[in-house]
């Protein structure tokens, strides 16, 4: 689903059944897998958001996001995405 600004929004599903929809702000292909940076969708107080890095992996043949356990390569995956966030910011004020 998309607004007229072009944002990208998904909802999951957790293993409770509980179903949280989400805005993508940024998705990213690094060593063979794909990121998410997400934030409730929604959300008033951009402020203070925390923005959640998701990994796509492929489990009995259907894509599931899940959370990045690997410190190193949560760092590297957040690097990137906020250099790529504030690179796209940059090109907004031009």
């Amino acid at each position: 689903m998309s607004d007229l600004y072009g944002s990208d929004f998904m909802t999951i599903v957790d293993e409770d059944g509980t179903e949280y929809e989400l805005e993508v702000l940024s998705t990213l292909e690094y060593d063979g897998n794909t990121y998410l940076a997400v934030i409730p969708a929604g959300a008033e107080d951009t402020e203070d958001l925390e923005v959640s890095i998701l990994k796509s992996v492929e489990e009995d043949g259907e894509s599931i996001l899940c959370a990045i356990e690997d410190d190193e390569e949560l760092q590297a995956v957040n690097d990137l995405i906020m250099e790529a966030l504030y690179e796209d910011d940059e090109e907004d004020e031009d």
